[in-house]
This record gives structure tokens, C-alpha cells and sequence, in this order.
């Protein structure tokens, strides 16, 4: 689990709900008609602008975001760099039952077609492949998420276009000036904390997830290739490195 990412979610909720308290309390701050108009509106056109099934993982990609899966250049470094050890030592073939055992499925995926002698341009194309779908999945479950933030801020300036006209309507009222007021700052206050809560975050680090699972692709793509060509385990391990900042380049060899 990301501990960063729900110590965030955490802090800024307890913060913005205490500061709320402190103040007039949080009875004041729920009002139905703008959840009506602000979250149901925001649902109603998330319904119309992707399909279903997408939305239905909605539940998976938050998961993604609170407990991703891990990754740790490191080690994937020294895994190919064992692989090459070994495969140029007993050659690739002995790498058979390690491919079957590799939990890693990009890895096991490339390691496979280079012990079954497949061509090196068609394992490189095939898993370029992988990694632009892959990509592309993720960067479409991202623009959900943008688009959260964007419809919810939209939604909440429609609540406040309703409760600004419903008061003009009733300025002979005073005490209907009051509701209607509340509607158009709540909705605004509902769309604002929608989008930079949940959509624009969850947004941002799923990029980083996407661009942290690209890298080691990239980087076990590389590997593969090194391995299949017969390439020198320091030579692929210093390609490797390269992956990686200046701080974290750490040879197993010295």
C-alpha cells in the first residue's frame, strides 16, 4: 500500500472537515439539492461520456492508485543480469524453467520467445507492442479521472448559476434568499473538492504509476534483447543502470 498517497487523502479530509467543525459545524455544509445537482450530475454525464464497463472498473483504478504494484528497478536489474549470467554460460535454453517460474508476465513474455529462438526484431516489435497498448489503456482509465474533475467543477457552476437565479427570483423573500444562496456556494464547494480531492490526484498519480510500469518495460525490453544477442552481463548491467538516477547506479559486480 501507497502510504503516501492515503496519509494525503487522510490528512486533507481531517483538515478541511476540522476546519469545518471549528467554524459553524458540518451540518451547515450538507446541503441536498447541490449533492443532487453535483454528484448526480457529475454520475449522469460520466454515464454519457464513457461506456459502462469502464466505469465499472472505476473501483479497480482507485485500488491501483491507494496500493499499486511494486516495482523495484534494482532488482529487476539483477534478475536480467542473472539471466544473462547464466544463459551465457549454459545458453539460453537453461533459461526454461526460470522463464516458467518468473512472476514477472512482460518478462516471462520476452524471455519465452528468446528461448524459443524467435527472430530478435519480431520479440522487440511484439513487446513495443505490449508496452504502447499497455500505455494507452492506462493514459484512457487516467482521463477518467480528469474528467471527474472536470464535469464535477462544471456541475458545481451550473448548482451556482441555480441558486443565483433561484435568489434573484425571490428577493421579495428574504428568507428564501438564505437557500438559495447556500445552493450556489455549496455546489461550487461539492465541484471544487471533487476534482482536487479525488480527480485531478488520483489522476496524477496514476500517471506516474503508467510512467514508473513503462520504465521497467522499457528497461526489461533491453535486457531481453542483451540476453538474446549473447551480450556481456557487465555490459547489460551497465545499459541497465542507465535506467537509472546517478545515486541509485550500483554495479554487482563491484
Amino acid at each position: 500500500m501507497d502510504l503516501g498517497t492515503v496519509v494525503g487523502w487522510v490528512l486533507t479530509l481531517v483538515l478541511l472537515f476540522g476546519a469545518m467543525a471549528i467554524g459553524v459545524g458540518i451540518g451547515p455544509y450538507i446541503d441536498i439539492p447541490s449533492i443532487m445537482i453535483v454528484f448526480g450530475g457529475t454520475i449522469g454525464v460520466m454515464m454519457v461520456g464513457f461506456k459502462m464497463e469502464t466505469l465499472k472498473s472505476v473501483g479497480k483504478f482507485y485500488g491501483i492508485a491507494v496500493k499499486p504494484q511494486q516495482i523495484n528497478l534494482s532488482e529487476t536489474i539483477k534478475k536480467l543480469v542473472d539471466y544473462s549470467t547464466k544463459a551465457r554460460r549454459d545458453g539460453i535454453l537453461a533459461l526454461e524453467t526460470d522463464v516458467n517460474n518468473e512472476t514477472n508476465l512482460f518478462m516471462k513474455k520476452g524471455l519465452s520467445m528468446a528461448v524459443d529462438g524467435t527472430e530478435p526484431d519480431t520479440i522487440r516489435a511484439l513487446l513495443e507492442i505490449d508496452i504502447d497498448q499497455s500505455s494507452s489503456r492506462h493514459s484512457a482509465n487516467i482521463k477518467i479521472f480528469d474528467q471527474v474533475g472536470g464535469f464535477s467543477g462544471s456541475m458545481g457552476m451550473i448548482g451556482t448559476l441555480i441558486g443565483l437565479v433561484a435568489m434573484l427570483l425571490n428577493m421579495s423573500d428574504p428568507s428564501a434568499i438564505g437557500p438559495s444562496m447556500a445552493v450556489a456556494l455549496l455546489t461550487t464547494l461539492y465541484g471544487a473538492m471533487i476534482g482536487n480531492i479525488i480527480g485531478a490526484p488520483v489522476a496524477n498519480i496514476l500517471s506516474i504509476r503508467d510512467a514508473d510500469e513503462t520504465l521497467e518495460k522499457q528497461m526489461v525490453l533491453e535486457g531481453i534483447m542483451a540476453i538474446q544477442s549473447g551480450d556481456n552481463p557487465r555490459t547489460l548491467e551497465a545499459k541497465l543502470l542507465a535506467f537509472l538516477p546517478p545515486k541509485d547506479r550500483k554495479s554487482q559486480f563491484e
